[in-house]
């Protein structure tokens, strides 16, 4: 829950203040404080367990339980202690670090050393595999009693596996004591074993492809020697998560149609039934491991639908489709389930991420209880609330998806013959989405007086197959176009200052953000967190999940070097006229530093504004609060110092322009 400073006395009403200026509640530490993610749930027992990063604890994952009776409003018991930090670096962006065996113990990867270790409540952890500075663990998942996890080794080829996990400790010090299930693809995700513990079933694709590109579900008896098993969907598609049904079949999602549906199976080759399918999409990206987007019940299937907004569904055996009335319309993930319940995680348009548990016994009449986070602390912060508004324009490559948040107070008003400044979000990926909902950094905008608009540039998932490859062999054109179509119709409907547009974006959004300031003077201003410079260096340091996303997004190596090098933010540096500030993460693996010290270089030999700050102990995306806290007070004031604005509550920040 966020916290906010004290109340003050209400100024007259109503007063008018310089945009950017405006005086407000939600502080800095506010922001850090309402900035926990949650990492997946379980029923285990008669309670929920559920993770979710602290962010005073450097950012760490731990684990919390609560009564599952007792959900709404319980105070939850800290199942994982300080120091221990539930976190994978499978592909680097991990998921699925933790999982509950039947007996109600805790199973989790330990991000210091990247062994599973199990955990009884009231006891000291205990590990299940060795440590070894190869092996990384991550997508847990307890089926049927076992343990399965997929296993990372490095090496000279880097090699992706599902092996199981013995829960007796016996492996603890023998890697060999682990037994693998699969064999024969590059990467593997998302293991199920069949009801009876006969058949294996897992998601698989290959180099040069994404998971969201080209994907297929495998199968195999574990009884059979051959650990490659048997295609029985995708491959031409981006097939994903199986899931088996209580009587033996499969449910899988696949986009075969253009959009990720629901279908059903007989593994034993009985034919394919699609489930109740519509132009939208129930799956995402599968950038961590541990996502869901639908979980089986005993009376149906509970499912996520996107097309920009989430929806939560119920549907019948026979088909009939019912909107379940939860909340959360962002990053909605369907996480457990359990006879006629299920857990829920997403965010809600106007509060911060949450967690609820829905019984859809009658799916017309579902009972829906908060476990966790979705709202504000503060009953009086719905005045302070900028209302969304979705949008589309026609761009040159066709409609693009964005939704503005204008800025907000309930006691201040801006100069009647001035129009707000606004800061265009780019989310990252850039196969990923911006879900349109008010985060806590876009309220600490919006409540001093900036605007900020969310892009879902064509690339973005949620609106099918079509709009995500609108971007294939166009990454730096397709995305560079849509933000600056948007940010000109912006200005030309009157809802921005033309002279006070910034840009805004982490990694893959970087790298839009310092394409976008390259091509156009549509932005005065570019804040690029962790940002893509060079589209060269990417390909030859980054990780091998990413290692040929680039394939796709621009062309192959070395047969497209000219490409990269012409698109590559970097070669044009010397094009960038507007200040710039440089966020990044000392220790990202992903994006590494040598990116935006490249910028910073060619940004200083310009004698162009800007500012370069690292910290340390941070990797691709920020997690602490103390790091939090100083980024967006850092962004706040270097807004100001860009846009000639004073902000109330943040010291000045200087930009250097040595050249």
């Amino acid at each position: 829950m966020v916290e906010l400073s004290p109340r003050r006395s209400a100024p007259p009403a109503p007063l008018t203040l310089p945009f950017g200026s405006w005086p407000s509640r939600i502080t800095a530490e506010a922001v850090a404080a309402a900035s926990p993610r949650l990492d997946g749930a379980r029923f285990v027992g008669d309670d929920i367990w559920w993770a979710e990063t602290v962010p005073e604890e450097q950012g760490r994952t731990t684990v919390r339980r609560t009564p599952r009776e007792r959900a709404t409003g319980s105070a939850p018991h800290l199942l994982l202690p300080t120091p221990w930090n539930a976190r994978s670096r499978v592909h680097e962006y991990g998921g699925g670090a933790w999982g509950a065996t039947v007996s109600g113990g805790l199973v989790f990867v330990e991000k210091s050393d990247q062994r599973v270790w199990f955990l009884r409540p009231g006891s000291d952890p205990v590990p299940l595999t060795p440590a070894t500075a190869e092996q990384s663990l991550g997508g847990l998942r307890v089926s049927q009693g076992r343990l399965l996890a997929v296993r990372e080794l490095a090496g000279e080829v880097t090699v992706h596996d599902i092996v199981e996990i013995p829960l007796d400790g016996s492996a603890a010090e023998d890697a060999g004591a682990l037994t693998p299930l699969t064999a024969g693809s590059d990467f593997v995700a998302q293991p199920a074993l069949s009801p009876d513990g006969s058949m294996l079933a897992w998601l698989a694709w290959d180099h040069p492809h994404m998971p969201w590109d080209r994907a297929e579900i495998r199968v195999r008896r574990l009884d059979d020697e051959n650990a490659s098993g048997r295609r029985v969907a995708g491959g031409t598609s981006a097939a994903l998560q199986p899931e088996w049904t209580a009587d033996g079949d499969l449910l899988y999602l696949d986009d075969v149609g253009g959009f990720w549906n629901l279908y059903r199976l007989d593994p034993e080759g009985g034919g394919v039934e699609a489930i109740a399918p519509e132009d939208r999409d129930t799956g995402g990206p599968l950038w961590v491991l541990g996502s869901r987007w639908f979980a089986p019940v005993s009376n149906g299937v509970v499912a996520v639908r996107t097309h920009g907004r989430d929806e939560l569904v119920h549907l019948s055996p026979a088909g009939e489709v019912t909107r379940l009335p939860i909340p959360a319309v962002g990053n909605v993930l369907v996480e457990d389930a359990r006879g006629s319940e299920v857990l829920v995680s997403g965010s809600p348009a106007d509060a911060p991420a949450g967690l609820w548990h829905i019984d859809v016994s009658d799916p017309a009449h579902p009972d829906i209880r908060l476990v966790t986070g979705g709202r504000w602390e503060d009953d009086e912060l719905s005045p302070w609330l900028p209302r969304p508004r979705s949008f589309s324009i026609d761009g040159r490559h066709g409609v693009v998806h964005a939704v503005d948040f204008p800025p907000t107070h309930p006691q201040v008003t801006g100069p009647s013959d001035a129009l707000p400044p606004y800061v265009v979000l780019v989310h990252g990926g850039p196969t990923a989405h911006a879900p349109g909902v008010v985060s806590p950094k876009t309220l600490f905008l919006t409540s001093r007086g900036v605007g900020v608009v969310e892009v879902n540039y064509g690339g973005s998932s949620g609106f099918g197959r079509d709009y995500r490859e609108r971007l294939r062999g166009q990454w730096g054109i397709v995305d560079v176009d849509d933000v600056v179509d948007v940010a000109r119709a912006l200005a030309a409907d009157g809802v921005a200052d033309p002279a006070r547009i910034a840009i805004a974006g982490g990694s893959a959004g970087g790298w839009t953000v310092l394409g976008a300031l390259v091509a156009s003077d549509a932005f005065q201003a570019g804040i690029s967190r962790y940002g893509v410079a060079d589209a060269r260096l990417l390909a030859a340091e980054t990780h091998d999940f990413e290692a040929r996303y680039l394939d796709g997004l621009i062309g192959p190596l070395p047969d497209s070097e000219a490409v990269y090098l012409e698109r590559s933010p970097l070669s044009h540096a010397d094009r960038i006229q507007a200040p710039v500030l440089l966020l990044q993460g000392a220790d990202d693996a992903v994006v590494p530093p040598s990116q935006s010290e490249a910028i910073r270089d060619a940004l200083r030999a310009g004698g162009v504004p800007h500012a370069y700050v690292v910290y340390p102990g941070e990797g691709h995306g920020f997690r602490r609060s103390e790091t939090v806290i100083d980024v967006v007070r850092t962004e706040l004031a270097f807004l100001g110092a860009a846009f000639g604005f004073t902000p109330a509550d943040v010291p000045p920040l200087a930009l250097e322009t040595t050249g």
